[in-house]
Order: structure tokens, then sequence, then C-alpha cells
């Protein structure tokens, strides 16, 4: 009997050849089956990839085999056997497109300068000893942050990776600079990047959550610090660490909490946001905010040249 999972990882480490290695991926998933992303740079590899748990254990054993991939760390959750609509395998210049690659430099040990790795059982202890003086810094987009959060977090107003930079040089961050600031985002690699850029920015005491809310979320699932809903980046488009946990997100249309995001079906726009079950079932298309303001405009204006 099937059973569907979906394993991510990352490894940072210095590549002399990504083509090479993103052929030798894109064959080794293939042959399992597999599906999902796959990212292959000079700095490393990045993945997603969904499954058959045996496939996906095979895969993970072959990708292991490879010397510079031998310490990967998968990190593992229950999918849908639906979860990818295909099988993506690419070299970028990037593992994550900060836009930033002068401020990285790779080895063999990893990103180089970046923030202190925390086991969640090691946040919990720095957060028992230092209080107040720790604050959550999220490394994700802002939209992830409406379903999911820690608490208190600061949650920057960036829509891409690439706006991160600019937010750390705006200086609305500057306050910060001397407490002890966590960096997290969904599996981990997000932050050793960010940790690197704040670091390089004057932060004085940086923390990475190692694993990412991932393996948080495995150790302490709704009795944590985590609140609500985690966005993953397949065709769940959300999950939760146990029964009971609650979105923060809030429906558009009747305000009721969800985790459910939505595409606005203007063809030209590629906005995702938030709607519950109900409402967007109750509605033919779903429109995000700009796009009904420019419909109700367009209206208005064809009322009053008719008249």
């Amino acid at each position: 009997m099937a059973v569907p999972k979906i394993v991510l990882f990352y490894v940072f480490t210095p590549l002399a050849d990504p083509d090479a290695v993103r052929l030798w991926q894109h064959a080794l998933a293939e042959r399992h089956g597999l599906t999902g992303r796959v990212i292959v740079s000079s700095q490393g590899i990045n993945a997603t990839l969904g499954g058959d748990v045996w496939d996906l254990k095979q895969y993970a054993k072959g990708t292991r085999s490879y010397k510079p991939f031998n310490s990967a760390d998968f990190k593992w959750s229950n999918g849908t056997g639906n979860d990818f609509p295909r099988l993506s395998v690419k070299v970028r210049p990037e593992l994550v497109t900060f836009d930033a690659s002068d401020d990285i430099v790779v080895t063999e040990d990893g990103v180089q300068g970046g923030g202190a790795h925390l086991k969640p059982g090691a946040l919990h202890s720095l957060i028992e000893e230092r209080g107040d003086d720790v604050v959550f810094f999220d490394g994700r987009n802002a939209m992830e942050a409406e379903i999911g959060r820690f608490k208190d977090a600061v949650v920057p107003d960036a829509d891409t990776t690439r706006d991160f930079l600019d937010e750390l040089e705006s200086g609305r961050f500057d306050h910060l600079k001397d407490k002890a600031v966590v960096t997290y985002c969904t599996g981990g690699i997000r932050c050793e990047v960010l940790s690197v850029l704040m670091r390089n920015r004057g932060f004085q005491e940086v923390y990475q959550l190692e694993g990412g809310i991932a393996k948080y979320g495995e150790a302490f699932g709704n009795s944590g610090l985590w609140d609500g809903s985690l966005y993953v980046f397949d065709n769940r488009m959300h999950m939760e660490f146990g029964d009971g946990a609650e979105s923060l997100g809030s429906c558009t249309e009747c305000g009721g909490r969800t985790p459910l995001f939505v595409n606005c079906t203007n063809g030209s726009c590629r906005t995702q946001f938030l709607k519950c079950e109900d409402c967007t079932a109750a509605a033919d298309e779903h429109l995000c905010t700009d796009c009904s303001v420019t419909r109700a405009d367009c209206a208005s204006l064809t009322g009053r040249t008719g008249a």
C-alpha cells in the first residue's frame, strides 16, 4: 500500500559542476517516480519532493551516497499523493534568490558567517534565560506569515526574498541590533542566508532555528511557541502540527479564520489571498483587493460615460 510523503532538504556546499548534479538528480528522482522541485547551484542543493515513502527513502539513500550530500537532513511530512504537478530540476545562480551573492561564502562546512544554529529545545532554553531580550524574526515572505508565525514575531514587509536587503537597510529594525534575534523560516535554508545578511549589517547576536518551523513542529506540535498553520509550497498549501490548530489567517470576505489561499482569477494577476472554504464555494470568481477596486472603478467610469 502506497504511503505518500513529502521530504525537503538542503545542503550548502561548493559544487564544481552544477549541471552534472542536475542531470544526476533528475535521473535519480525520475527513477523513483518522484515529483517536486530541485534547485542546484554552485552553492549546493535545495529540494522538496513528493512520492511514496519507500521511493523517497531510496532517493534519500542515493542522494546521501554522494559525499558532498552525505550529511543532508531530510525533513518529512505527510503528503496526499498529488502534491506536485511534475518533476522540475533546475540550475540557478543562488539556492535562495536574495540577490546578495557578494555576502555569501560557502565552504564544505556550509555558509560562513551566519547565525548560531539553535535546535528547538535550545531555543526554549534561550527564551527561559533571556526572556524579552529574545526576538523572533520571520525570514519568509509576509504572505506566509499571515496564517502562522511564532508568538510576537517581527514580520518584515517582504513580498519576495529579494525585498529583505531593502528591509534590513531601511533602518526599521535597527532597534533590534542589540537584541538576541532568532531567525526562522520553513525548513531553515532562507535563514542560512538571512542571518549572514543581518550580521553583516550590524546585528550583534543572531541565531537561526535549525531545521526551521518544520523541525520545530515535529518536536513540539501545538504545545510550543508556534501559532497557526505553516504555508507550504505544494498542492496542500498549508499544514498543521496537530489536531486543534487554528490558523491566524482571516478570510477577506467574511473575516472568519482560515489557512486557505486562493489565486486571483484575473488572468493577468498572480496574487494569492485568504478566502475560506464556504466563501470560495459561494462565488464563481475570486478577485484580490486590487483587482476588485479596479473593476469597481471601471464600472463606475462606464456608468458615468453612458449617462
